[in-house]
């Protein structure tokens, strides 16, 4: 006896594939999801949508001093390393790049520069000069960067790419100003060795306040400053100075300055992301002050140039 036929069923399609049946559902959404689109889960599977829009969502891993912990190869580093040995070949085919882009107290003088428009007002060779090497010296630009890519490798995954890049090149302007405040207006440097400096001057800091051993950085630093008096090593112990006291100022930001602004707020206040928030705009205001500190010795070392070299 025949009872009439069964309706038809609706049968389950994956969004991504509809052209696939799939009686697995999405353990978040429900949707149904095919064998290409599934996703392991604590509990069944997740679809890819789920998936995606959890790693959004997800807080950011974050390292101890707010830098983006992605665990992977310290490329700013590798990206100094690679454009000063870009610039160091440049130095033997370009004519006369390296005196364009080195750096001497008498390039800070709007003075100077109106008196003798062939020297100019140059200020960017604070800068730039950081990126050159001696060519008589190999070994100057050998020093130099392999000990950026030792501090490199352990600073920068610390401090996260953006901290990092910013402590070397201000480190870099910071020992400029020493130069300018310290040498002679017309003694011309090249070198990174001030910005390397502020990587030591950094780790000094955040190994001392992270309470690990900086017995060992301090005597290296140490060292190396006094080298740059030896007579014959024709190195810039200003520029050394200048980076390490630099360095270790932007590292102190880094660290104390959130912990001054947490101090105010209630214990655990807010979500992981406010608190990165607070922190780095903590750390955005004290660079800034220290930019400017070195803006305004700028100033005034320049103000002082014509008198010193009259005496």
């Amino acid at each position: 006896m025949a009872y009439g036929s069964v309706p038809d069923q609706q049968v389950p399609v994956c969004p991504r594939h509809p052209e696939r049946p799939s009686y697995v559902r999405c353990q978040r959404c429900g949707q149904p999801t095919c064998g290409e689109c599934q996703r392991p889960a604590a509990v069944g599977v997740q679809c890819v949508a789920c998936v995606q829009q959890a790693a959004k969502s997800a807080p950011q891993v974050r390292t101890a001093l707010g830098g983006k912990a992605r665990g992977e190869k310290p490329v700013v580093t590798y990206a100094i390393i690679g454009l000063c040995a870009v610039v160091f070949g440049a130095q033997y085919v370009v004519p006369g790049l390296t005196e364009r882009l080195l750096f001497a107290g008498v390039y800070t003088s709007p003075q100077i520069a109106g008196l003798f428009p062939d020297i100019g007002l140059e200020p960017w060779r604070m800068v730039t000069s950081t990126f050159l090497h001696s060519q008589g010296f190999i070994m100057h630009i050998a020093f130099n960067m392999y000990a950026l890519f030792i501090i490199g490798r352990v600073l920068e995954p610390a401090l996260g790419r953006l901290r990092f890049a910013a402590v070397y090149l201000i480190s870099g302007f910071g020992g400029s100003v020493a130069v300018l405040l310290l040498d002679y207006p017309m003694q011309g440097v090249v070198g990174a060795s001030g910005a390397v400096f502020g990587l030591f001057g950094a780790l000094l800091v955040i190994t001392r306040a992270r309470g690990g051993n900086f017995m060992p950085i301090l005597i290296l630093i140490g060292i190396n400053l006094v080298i740059g008096f030896i007579p014959g090593f024709n190195v810039s112990w200003q520029a050394h100075l200048g980076g390490v006291l630099t360095g270790a100022a932007l590292a102190a930001v880094m660290v104390y300055a959130p912990r001054m602004v947490e101090q105010n707020q209630v214990h655990d206040a807010g979500s992981a992301r406010q608190r990165h928030a607070r922190r780095s705009a903590a750390q955005a205001v004290g660079t800034l002050v220290v930019v400017a500190v070195l803006v305004a010795l700028t100033m005034w070392g320049a103000s002082t140039v014509p008198a010193r070299l009259l005496s």
